[in-house]
């Protein structure tokens, strides 16, 4: 008997506020599970809807209400005239929302892009809010994409996601572990900006820097580095303890970049050097940050050439956490554990997300 096919469409809204990444996906599963991206795209925010987003965390209770509503509209608008277009037909569409809050030490971790106006607009079944159960059960809520770094990419030692913050996965004595390692593109970029660029190109104004021995020393000695376990970073931790370093630090631009691909470097690098399983670990890079030549440089001059960087394709690159998005409703709709108290901390493994319609 052949393996039942399932579609759906994974939405992210990632911390850089770039755009909405949309992939049409396809699982399968036999003696295990395998998946094809069908299509990929990127949909750029209007102008006021991104600046509206990333200025959400600063929003008035009803402001940041009627956005929730406006982005869910949007999002589902999005996704009618992508299915018309392409003669799509998913079994879901699942959305990780846009990060506005995440505390879970305080029970919450809050993305907005409402479920039901994204329904309404769509026409189409919605699974969101996949953080919260979790943190209800004591967890971070965070990161969620692990699940889908062991059941859709079991060969790889370690799965790096440089995104707007950077995490990794791994197993560790037959369990998932994961956390966030330590910012990233939400630092550089906002570097690159002050340059007159969206982002630094391959690293190429961090090349040209010059590490600041003080900076580096202030970054690697932040509490958040100390602890090993459970733990997560949210735009509040890059506020109060990465951007007055920063900012109070008196350098260029350019030694600022090239101060923090160092510290990322040797962030990053220390997490694969405790947990290798092996003398040349295999490790799959994804998210923006994979295209940073000049960190993939440092990285592998701090690792001393002893890892195998996994070929990734553009598409697996920029679209695998709207991929695993659609592979954690997936097993929403299946009714399967989709989030991993190994990795974050809770006190059982869980279910999690809301399903509309």
């Amino acid at each position: 008997m052949s393996p039942k096919t399932y579609n759906l469409i994974g939405l992210m809204s990632g911390t850089s506020g770039d755009g909405l990444d949309l992939a049409y996906c396809s699982f399968q599963l036999q003696d295990q599970w395998t998946f094809e991206i069908m299509d990929a795209s990127t949909i750029p925010f209007p102008e006021k809807l991104g600046s509206k987003l990333m200025g959400s965390h600063r929003l008035s209770a009803l402001d940041l209400a009627l956005l929730d509503v406006e982005f869910g509209q949007w999002m589902g608008e999005q996704v009618k005239a992508y299915c018309a277009a392409n003669n799509a037909h998913p079994l879901a569409v699942c959305s990780h929302g846009h990060t506005v809050f995440h505390q879970p030490k305080q029970g919450l971790s809050l993305q907005i892009g409402n479920g039901f106006a994204m329904h309404q607009r769509s026409g189409q079944r919605v699974i969101n809010d996949f953080r919260m159960l979790d943190v209800q059960l004591g967890g971070q809520g965070a990161p969620l994409v692990p699940i889908g770094d062991r059941l859709l990419f079991p060969k790889m030692d370690f799965c790096i996601n440089l995104g707007g913050i950077a995490n990794i996965s791994m197993e560790q004595q037959g369990k998932r572990i994961a956390f966030d390692t330590c910012p990233f593109n939400l630092l550089l970029n906002a570097q690159a900006q002050k340059l007159g660029a969206a982002y630094d190109a391959n690293g190429a104004w961090a090349k040209e820097g010059t590490v600041s021995d003080t900076l580096l020393a202030q970054l690697n000695a932040l509490d958040y580095y100390q602890t090993q376990s459970v733990k997560s970073l949210g735009r509040e931790n890059l506020e109060r303890d990465f951007e007055p370093l920063i900012g109070n630090s008196g350098l260029s631009e350019k030694d600022i970049l090239s101060t923090l691909v160092e510290h990322y470097a040797i962030q990053i690098s220390k997490t694969i050097q405790h947990y290798q399983p092996s003398e040349k670990p295999s490790v799959l890079i994804t998210g923006g940050g994979a295209y940073n030549s000049y960190f993939i440089e440092r990285l592998d001059a701090q690792l001393q050439g002893k890892w195998t960087q996994d070929q990734a394709n553009s598409q697996l690159i920029e679209f695998k956490e709207a991929l695993v998005f659609g592979f954690l409703g997936l097993l929403k709709l299946r009714g399967e554990d989709n989030c991993l108290a190994s990795v974050t901390g809770a006190k059982s493994d869980s279910c999690g997300g809301v399903i509309y319609g």
